[in-house]
């Protein structure tokens, strides 16, 4: 492949919607495969390979579970420290609203899926399966959908994602590990203080990074922690503002050259080898009737959308923090129920739960698919609403009967011209003010690591 066709198709990978595109055909591809021919399905997945004597004798699944997936959340933690250096968590006020809606957008799904189970006697064990959204998909299909949403949207639903991630490994790494090999854990974290080191004094080289990432990924794999946590922590360490001279930062940089990596490999290798379950009537009827399987369907599509929604409003009603003045409450509500995409860390924590009941996990696999559908298609509604509305009023605003180059919402003689210039410089004033409050922080540098 020439270099010009190999940019155009990075270019590509980088785009929300392609990667989203992916990893959907990759399911998709999963569950075909795994319903027709499901006998070189589980073949192939259950393959081992790699060296027994590291302890990474791992299967194909695995692989992609824990070594392919730390790429994404490498990713994931580059945008993470963007946001709390430049971005919308740089300042507490613009930040309380999304943080705190992605807290309740995890509480409150964990909380329906133990009610549903505690009234039906299933298991709590869970209960973390639904508290994550899936970033990939959900700006995927805003992106598609969204042509006309005003840009804060997809900055509060970013962030809220990202928030999302953060905890779901946190999760991950508190209540699914059993055991620990304190040795590996301290040899992993002298790696990433090495990491953080080399970052400072600006050395520069994939051929000293990839390596040493490598390393400290191995390491944490044998310690007994989700080998995850490696990809978040070595993103987080990236340092995301501009000196001067500089076109980009290193973090802008790398998260430009792996982005292609994590969404066109990573991810939907990931869905792959995860989302293959068994699809009957059988397996339909009981996603609704176990409390296990209903329990993650409802904290996907009513846990997310409500929990996220209340939290916002609560917020915005009893402190000082504020909704954007270009968002209305039907986007939040749009976005809320957006975020029950639980797709890839859904998944991934499904398999971490019941990994003693391999056939409860395809169930819950078949539930989180389940669920993130429905929600997909709610939201997508919801979005589509929205997003009419918000092209009827840029029609509006551009409108010209008369023809004389001046749209009609700028001329004095409509009877409503001063409320349509109050609305419209009030958004715009707004808008400013944020972009210089941006500004000015980014400007102060970056406390992290160079």
């Amino acid at each position: 492949m020439s270099l010009p066709e190999r940019n155009f198709v990075a270019d590509a990978l980088r785009a929300e919607t392609v990667g989203g595109v992916l990893l959907l055909a990759a399911a998709v591809v999963a569950l075909i495969w795994s319903n027709t021919l499901s006998g070189s399905y589980e073949a192939v997945r259950g393959f081992h390979l790699g060296p027994a004597w590291l302890g990474l004798d791992l299967s194909v699944q695995h692989w992609a579970a824990n070594g392919l997936l730390a790429v994404f959340f490498f990713v994931a933690g580059i945008e993470l420290k963007r946001e709390l250096v430049a971005g919308e968590l740089r300042d507490p006020r613009a930040a309380a609203l999304p943080v705190i809606a992605a807290l309740c957008g995890m509480a409150t799904p964990a909380l329906v899926y133990c009610l549903v189970n505690t009234a039906g006697s299933g298991s709590l064990g869970g209960w973390a399966v639904p508290t994550a959204t899936d970033i990939a998909f959900a700006l995927a299909v805003l992106a598609v959908i969204g042509t006309s949403l005003p840009s804060a949207l997809r900055a509060f639903l970013l962030t809220l994602a990202v928030v999302d991630d953060l905890f779901a490994i946190l999760i991950i790494a508190v209540f699914f590990t059993s055991t620990i090999n304190f040795l590996a854990l301290g040899f992993a974290f002298a790696g990433l203080a090495v990491f953080y080191l080399l970052l400072r004094k600006g050395v520069r080289g994939w051929y000293v990074y990839v390596p040493l990432a490598v390393v400290i990924w191995a390491l944490m794999e044998n310690s007994g922690v989700h080998a995850t946590i490696a990809g978040v922590a070595m993103g987080l360490m990236l340092r995301c503002t501009r000196r001067d001279g500089e076109p980009h930062s290193p973090g802008e940089h790398i998260e430009h050259l792996v982005r292609p990596l994590s969404a066109g490999l990573a991810v939907p290798l990931f869905a792959l080898f995860s989302a293959g379950v068994s699809i009957s009537d059988g397996a339909l009827r009981d996603v609704f009737t176990r409390p296990e399987t209903l329990g993650v369907v409802l904290g996907l599509v009513l846990g997310k959308a409500l929990g996220i929604f209340g939290g916002t409003w609560f917020t915005a009603r009893f402190t000082k923090a504020e909704l954007n003045p270009e968002l209305r409450w039907p986007d939040v509500f749009a976005v809320a129920s957006l975020a029950g995409i639980g797709f890839t860390v859904s998944l991934l924590i499904g398999e971490l739960a019941f990994s003693g009941d391999a056939a409860l996990a395809d169930e819950i696999k078949a539930s989180v698919l389940t669920g993130s559908l429905i929600a997909a298609v709610l939201a997508g509604t919801l979005l589509k609403i929205r997003n009419n509305k918000y092209r009827k009023l840029c029609e509006e605003e551009d409108r010209d009967e008369d023809q004389d180059g001046i749209p009609d919402i700028y001329e004095l003689d409509r009877p409503d011209y001063h409320l349509r210039m109050a609305a419209i410089y009030e958004a715009k004033a707004a808008e400013h003010r944020r972009l210089a409050e941006v500004a000015s922080g980014a400007d102060a540098g970056d406390d992290g690591p160079a």
